[in-house]
This record gives C-alpha cells, sequence and structure tokens, in this order.
C-alpha cells in the first residue's frame, strides 16, 4: 500500500485519471495538434517524427516551431522529402533550442534516404522478432538514421536506450503511431508493432507523479527508470501500459499533483 492505496485501489485511480485525459480535448494544448493536421500516412508520422524530436521545453514553442517546420515543408512533408531539391532544402531555416538549420536539413535529408530504402518509417523501427520492449528497436532505428556521413552535433536529437536515456521524445512519437486509443487522440496507423511493448515517455512531471504515486524509486530519469516503471504499469495492463502516460502527464501538469 503506497500513499494509502492498496494496488488494486491506485489501479483505478489510474485507470480513471488515464480516461479524464485521453480525451479529443488533450489535443489543443499538445503536440500532437500538428499531425492531426493531416490525414495521409506518411505525412502523419513525418508531422509527428519531426514534432517528437523538438519536444523539449515550453509546449507553446513546441508547438508554434513545429508548425513553422510544417509550413517549411510546404504543408506537405512527405512530398516535400521525397522531392525536393538540394536548392530547397538548403534554404530550410529553424531554430528551437538546440536544434538548428544543420539538424532540420539532415533530418530532412534522411528521412527522404529512410522512405527510399524502407518505405515508411514504421518499417525501420519493425523488426521481425519477439519483443517484449521497443529499446533495441530505438537503437537499431538511431543507428539507422547515423549511417552515413553526419553532422556530430546532430545526433544528440535521437536518444539512444543503450546509452542511459528515457527516451522520452521516441517513445513518445511511438505511442502516437502505435497506440490505438479510439479516442481520436493517438493514432495507431502503425499496425505491425503492438503496444504492449511500448515504454511510457518519462520525463520530469510524469517521473515526479510516479514516484509520489509509489510507481518508480529511481531518482533519475534515464532508461533504468523506464525500465522500473515499464514493470509497474504492465501489471496494470500489459496489453496497453503507455495508456499510464495520460494520467501521469495529466496528473502532473494540469493538476500540479
Amino acid at each position: 500500500m503506497v500513499n494509502g492505496l492498496s494496488n488494486s485501489e491506485l489501479k483505478d485511480f489510474l485507470d480513471e485519471k488515464s480516461f479524464q485525459y485521453n480525451q479529443v480535448s488533450f489535443i489543443e494544448s499538445d503536440p500532437i495538434q500538428i499531425p492531426h493536421e493531416f490525414t495521409k500516412k506518411e505525412d502523419i508520422e513525418i508531422a509527428a517524427f519531426l514534432t517528437s524530436i523538438i519536444a523539449w521545453g515550453q509546449r507553446k514553442t513546441i508547438i508554434k516551431n513545429s508548425y513553422k517546420m510544417m509550413e517549411i515543408l510546404d504543408n506537405s512533408p512527405h512530398d516535400f522529402i521525397i522531392n525536393s531539391s538540394e536548392k530547397e532544402i538548403e534554404k530550410a531555416h529553424i531554430i528551437h533550442r538546440t536544434f538548428n538549420p544543420v539538424d532540420f536539413r539532415y533530418f530532412i535529408k534522411t528521412l527522404k534516404q529512410i522512405y527510399i530504402d524502407y518505405g515508411n518509417l514504421e518499417n525501420a523501427f519493425y523488426i521481425e522478432k519477439e519483443n517484449t520492449d521497443m529499446h533495441f528497436n530505438i537503437h537499431n532505428f538511431k543507428k539507422i538514421f547515423f549511417k552515413n556521413n553526419f553532422p556530430l552535433r546532430t545526433t544528440k536529437h535521437l536518444s539512444d536506450p543503450f546509452k542511459g536515456s528515457a527516451c522520452k521524445r521516441i517513445n513518445m512519437f511511438l505511442r502516437w503511431m502505435v497506440r490505438n486509443d479510439n479516442k481520436g487522440v493517438d493514432f495507431g496507423i502503425w499496425k505491425n508493432i503492438s503496444p504492449s511493448i511500448l515504454s511510457c515517455p518519462l520525463d520530469v512531471h510524469s517521473g515526479n507523479v510516479a514516484r509520489k504515486l509509489g510507481l518508480l524509486l529511481r531518482t533519475q530519469n534515464d532508461h533504468k527508470a523506464v525500465l522500473e516503471l515499464d514493470r509497474k504499469l504492465r501489471k496494470f495492463d500489459d496489453s496497453d501500459p503507455v495508456k499510464y502516460d495520460f494520467a501521469l502527464f495529466g496528473l502532473g501538469v494540469f493538476e500540479g499533483f
């Protein structure tokens, strides 16, 4: 029993809060609104990926700069990435904290190569073997993304769980793509990856709430903390553990829990 709640009571509390925040109204103040501007699968996944990559700092700034990226991509990200000339790419200019034009241009060029080599982003993350989590997939995707000539500075914008990172932004992106919540928030357009192997996007808000609820003992928000939180949340729902991201985030950001 933690904070006066038994495990079953804690599960009920988290289920209730997940239901409360996993609603369409969540979209209007969240960066997930950017990929919701699109209907084509490739546009959705590119918009979601690029938005997630710059998803740190103030949410209003993240949203503003994500929309700016979409404008640079002519509000047709897949078409721009596939068909843009070198000259057009060199004009692409965005700055979000440490993410700068050098990084953005590399991301555009590499996404084009991924679509040529893999057909879509999902295939670049998917590995045909029995997985219990996405950690190796994320690690492998980073190797794919930085396979050829790349600016060393740009590598910091894709985290690697095997280097100890919580990979909050990539795990958030995977939640958006894989999880079908039937609520119109998460997209569920990737069908080859099971939501059961996703990890909660761990950041300062969700981490603090998880500790207060006794879900997390580790003090750092790192890969080991993600593994610990994974084990706890999968006991509550082994088919859709990351639905609890809505509960932890909502409690932390909207309720100041």
